[in-house]
């Protein structure tokens, strides 16, 4: 083996025999970049940047939507949702309140929901009906008694309503299915009546010019129409129905009052009166108020209100209903997995 002796000469290095290299083809050296470009750059930049922004929110709002509506959806079921965690014997309360109408809270639904809880408790010894309305739909307040009289039978309970301030047709109307009424002195009660209202505009049409051009297909289609002149056979006939209104009405009131209703010619006349009146006439039994009633009447001091209440969410959902539905059908609508 003999050592390698790295003084020797390289090749390049040997004189007469320089090494050449080949030249290669090269491009210009690169330059700094030029104001346009670096400009183009930071807009684009900041083009992703708002766009990942954007989308970071628009995901935010969309579940910000879904969990309120959840929050609403939950609220409303709870609300009304209805169990009795009292096992002790107790007075159930039902509130009769406001106008008796479709979608209010002294809708039919809503009373009859809650007369159903109450009657079906086994702890509840009696139902109490307290009433503070002028009435309202006779179709709703016709569905409730009819119900009260139903479940009086099936579940052999008394029922007892307890007049505040105004007991007054549609709700004195489910007044007369309780055992007995109790008012205060001052309480309004009756106007056992019906009535049908409206406008003609007939007088001040002709006055301004305005012509009134109406289509039917139907000779009776039109009927009440207050910018037409009244037809006679028209009014007769609605006459005539609200009459036969009247007259159910009537039935029912003799039906739960009985022997006890003092008829003049003015009971059915759509009168009303204070409380001390009502007693002499027979309308209501006695005075008294819902603590009387419980402790004095039921035998069960404790009170258990079953009535549906409008909570938060009712009141939110009410107010903002249609943005809120507005919002959630746009957030279904762009979230990827429910295209």
């Amino acid at each position: 083996m003999t050592p390698h002796d790295d003084s020797s000469p390289s090749p390049a290095a040997v004189p007469g025999d320089a090494f050449t290299p080949t030249p290669v083809a090269a491009g210009p050296a690169p330059g700094p970049a030029g104001p346009l470009e670096s400009s183009l750059e930071r807009v684009v930049r900041e083009l992703l940047q708002h766009q990942r922004s954007e989308r970071r929110w628009r995901v935010f709002f969309r579940l910000a939507w879904l969990v309120l509506v959840a929050l609403l959806a939950w609220g409303l079921l709870a609300q009304r949702t209805h169990t009795s965690t009292n096992h002790n014997p107790h007075t159930a309360l039902v509130e009769v309140r406001g106008e008796i109408a479709p979608d209010s809270e002294a809708s039919a639904e809503n009373l009859v929901a809650a007369l159903k809880s109450a009657f079906e408790d086994p702890a509840a010894q009696a139902v109490v009906m307290r009433i503070n309305s002028p009435g309202g739909s006779p179709v709703q307040s016709g569905i409730v008694n009819d119900e009260i009289q139903r479940l009086k039978a099936l579940h052999k309970k008394k029922v007892y309503a307890v007049v505040e301030e105004m007991c007054a047709s549609g709700a004195y109307y489910i007044a007369v299915a309780a055992d007995e009424i109790f008012v205060d002195k001052a309480s309004l009660v009756g106007s056992i009546g019906v009535l049908m209202d409206g406008f003609g505009f007939t007088g001040a049409m002709h006055k301004l010019g305005i012509e009134r051009r109406l289509l039917t297909a139907g000779q009776n289609k039109g009927m009440l129409d207050p910018f037409s002149p009244q037809d006679e056979r028209q009014t007769a006939y609605a006459q005539a129905m609200i009459d036969q209104i009247h007259e159910q009405f009537i039935t029912v009131v003799k039906t739960g009052r009985g022997a006890r209703l003092k008829e003049t010619p003015e009971t059915f006349s759509g009168l009303f009166w204070n409380g001390e009146e009502a007693i002499e006439l027979g309308l209501v039994d006695r005075l008294g108020n819902l603590d009387f009633v419980a402790r004095d009447v039921v035998k069960a001091e404790e009170v258990v209100d079953y009535t549906p209440r409008g909570n938060l969410a009712e009141r939110l959902a009410k107010r903002f209903g249609a943005a809120i539905g507005q919002g959630v059908v746009k957030a279904m609508r762009e979230l990827p997995l429910l295209r």
